[in-house]
């Protein structure tokens, strides 16, 4: 079985590569001419995707072809301030250059949309947002060249009214949401409502391929399960996919049930869990969700190499 892993957002080895460069509200306001305010937006969107390009090259440059990009590329995007700015079009030419760097590579990129992200909210206020913000994702895949098929990790959501309504208020949102938004759904299970049981309830009624996320699963679980059943489940989420099956990596900052992400990662707990997967799939791609980035990776490969239970591919990809 090959792992491949990637990390999250940015680098802590890439000196000033930051993609989430902002502007505020006030910082905005602060701008008397709006056309000149917008143009500024333009400017920090821009230097965030050339830095985004770089942390593409830094990435290659160390075998590392599996990337989260920040969902924070566009400030200010949505804001009632900026409701007319097409920001796809100044855009697109850097757009255009990551996408082909990121094909020519055989790269893997996706997103995971911030928590405000919720679909089991029937409020139609908060619906129509977080639905903004899927199109938002859409539009920097499609300006990549991207296809835009299972790119945006999300959790459920809330649970005001209880599990059940949360689950089912889920179904009933997601079926109102155009088709190509739909398809560009992954879900994962969360770390305190809805565990890996409930995520599957969803996925495997919606077919939306499910993110295993082990930290979480580890703080939330069902109360009775098993873990064999659970992944012989998870796998079959993914079928209708071109992409392997994807996990979530994270260790806790202070041990035990703490939900807090470590620096870095437990390489015991994360090759314990590799070997129960082994040969239920070809490949796997590990999302590392640690707070050192890619130095987390960097730590991590130099940990495997010592091992004699896996063996290296390459500078960021093991065979078990």
């Amino acid at each position: 079985m090959i792992v491949r892993f990637g990390y999250v957002a940015m680098s802590v080895h890439l000196k000033n590569a930051s993609p989430s460069q902002t502007m505020t509200v006030k910082q905005f306001e602060q701008i008397n001419n709006k056309d000149d305010a917008i143009r500024k937006l333009e400017r920090i969107a821009i230097s965030n995707l050339k830095n985004c390009y770089r942390l593409l090259k830094h990435n290659l440059a160390n075998d590392v072809t599996f990337f989260r990009f920040s969902s924070k590329l566009v400030p200010l995007v949505n804001h009632p301030y900026t409701k007319e700015w097409k920001y796809e079009r100044p855009l697109a030419p850097q757009l255009k250059e990551i996408g082909e760097f990121i094909q020519k590579h055989k790269m893997r990129i996706d997103f995971h949309p911030d928590h405000f992200v919720v679909l089991n909210n029937l409020d139609e206020k908060i619906l129509k947002r977080s639905l903004e913000t899927l199109i938002y994702h859409h539009k920097l895949l499609r300006g990549m060249d991207i296809n835009p098929l299972h790119r945006c990790v999300l959790h459920i959501g809330g649970a005001k009214k209880g599990k059940i309504s949360g689950l089912e208020d889920f179904v009933e949102n997601f079926e109102k949401i155009p088709t190509p938004l739909q398809q560009m759904l992954m879900l994962e299970n969360d770390d305190t409502v809805f565990h890996i049981e409930d995520a599957l309830y969803l996925g495997e009624k919606l077919q939306i391929p499910i993110v295993y996320d082990v930290h979480h699963h580890d703080v939330n679980q069902p109360e009775n399960f098993s873990f064999s059943t659970i992944w012989q489940r998870i796998v079959p989420t993914w079928q209708n996919s071109p992409l392997p099956v994807k996990i979530h990596v994270s260790t806790p900052k202070e041990g035990g049930l703490d939900k807090k992400h470590h620096d870095y990662i437990d390489v015991d707990r994360l090759m314990r869990l590799l070997h129960e997967v082994k040969g239920s799939v070809e490949q796997i791609d590990v999302m590392i969700e640690a707070k050192m980035k890619d130095d987390a990776l960097f730590k991590l490969m130099e940990q495997l190499k010592q091992r004699n239970d896996c063996s290296l591919l390459s500078e960021a990809s093991i065979e078990i």
